[in-house]
């Protein structure tokens, strides 16, 4: 199988970097295909302007999802670009690699999705009409891949519990999973993250390893995290609510987007 890997730290020697390593060497051992994209490597470009969007006339104002539109349309995607999003058609699986910074991801890693999630590639797909809000949630131009999250945390994992202080981690990572990964169409599996990411020491390094070479060796055999597919009847359309019938109607907040276990 084929896996992109990309990953998102400055200093080179990080823990976020060991434990991509140890991924990266785990998949090759076990004869997949592997491309790695370190962003702070590359120099990659994370804010959106008028650059991404050469065939934008000078004297046009620049609205993104419109800019973003007509190049993906004629081909104008800058190169970088480009060649990111055939790595991601070339995948079958997706392993972003990042420490949790201020509750989400680097801003290099969100610039990252900023631009290579194109109007016309990762969004503003399919048929749009009363019965149907587009490919997405489930569905779209990345259906039918895995994606899953290597994350490093500072804190305790009680401190990420479910009535830890800095709130479930789960819940954290509901924009990236929900809204990042499994918007476009990704099956998203459950993240592996390692806590005190600053205090490990050797022996907790060689066990959180080993537990992350065991999540490697399933990457194509762990079951997915349930969240409801937006075109499978359990919204109403063009609401986007979830419908009486398809969930209890006190049930809200996150966990209500996740089929009953």
């Amino acid at each position: 199988m084929k896996i992109l890997v990309i990953s998102a730290h400055p200093e080179p020697a990080s823990l976020i970097h060991a434990l991509r390593d140890v991924a990266v060497t785990t998949l090759h051992a076990d004869g997949h295909e592997v491309r790695v994209t370190d962003l702070y490597a590359a120099g990659w470009k994370s804010a959106v302007d008028r650059a991404d969007f050469p065939g934008l006339p000078d004297d046009a104002r620049l609205h993104v999802p419109a800019a973003s539109a007509e190049a993906f349309a004629a081909g104008t995607l800058t190169p970088d670009v480009v060649a990111q999003q055939a790595d991601l058609l070339w995948a079958d699986a997706l392993i972003l690699a990042f420490p949790l910074w201020w509750f989400s991801m680097p801003a290099i890693l969100k610039g990252w999705i900023d631009r290579v999630y194109a109007f016309g590639f990762a969004y503003g797909v399919g048929e749009h009409s009363e019965t149907r809000w587009g490919d997405r949630y489930g569905e779209g131009t990345l259906a039918g891949r895995r994606a899953m999250l290597v994350v490093t945390a500072g804190g305790w994992a009680s401190h990420y519990g479910p009535r830890g202080i800095n709130g479930p981690i789960d819940d954290l990572l509901f924009p990236i999973h929900h809204g990042v990964l499994f918007y476009p169409g990704l099956d998203v599996l459950p993240p592996f993250v390692a806590y005190r990411a600053d205090r490990m020491d050797d022996a907790t390094f060689a066990a959180t390893a080993e537990a992350l070479r065991k999540r490697m060796r399933t990457l194509f055999e762990t079951a997915p995290i349930p969240f409801r597919r937006q075109n499978g009847g359990d919204y109403a359309i063009p609401s986007m609510e979830l419908r009486p019938d398809a969930a209890d109607p006190h049930l809200t907040g996150f966990s209500a987007h996740r089929l009953p276990a």
